[in-house]
């Protein structure tokens, strides 16, 4: 069984552009973090969640003015108290990947104190294993 993403699709603005006339990696940035906590999310109570990494956007490509980006979440990896979500990017009208990269959120109680959060992702696709084994290789600085 094939882990379920999440997806979300965003226009990209003037108001979204660099000076170079590309996407800003700003607003990029809290696009991917969004989708991968939608994924997160997904699997637990919103409020219980918070990002605690992002392990790295690596962009393959410019976007430009006009473009058409899907964003897909979805949680790979989950620790003790840690979710790990992988998000990819891809241009909706020729497929091309133009960005991915890997957030860890952490669950936490109302007081912001680490809980466990019974998660068990059962990955059986070898696309999501690959993921798996990448996402467990990330270093965590603290311990989740």
């Amino acid at each position: 069984m094939k882990l379920k993403a999440h997806i979300i699709n965003h226009m990209v603005k003037g108001d979204d552009l660099n000076h170079h006339g590309t996407l800003f990696a700003g607003k990029t940035a809290m696009w991917f973090v969004e989708a991968g906590f939608i994924a997160a999310a997904s699997l637990t109570n919103p409020q219980s969640i918070v990002c605690l990494n992002i392990h790295g956007m690596l962009f393959m490509k410019p976007i430009h003015n006009g473009s058409i980006i899907r964003f897909e979440g979805k949680v790979v990896l989950a620790g003790n108290t840690r979710l790990v979500s992988y998000v990819k990017v891809v241009n909706n009208s020729n497929e091309d990947l133009l960005l991915d990269g890997f957030i860890t959120f952490i669950h936490v109680d109302e007081d912001a104190r680490r809980i466990p959060h019974g998660i068990v992702i059962n990955a059986t696709d070898p696309e999501d294993i690959a993921l798996q084994e990448k996402a467990n290789k990330l270093k965590i600085t603290r311990n989740a």
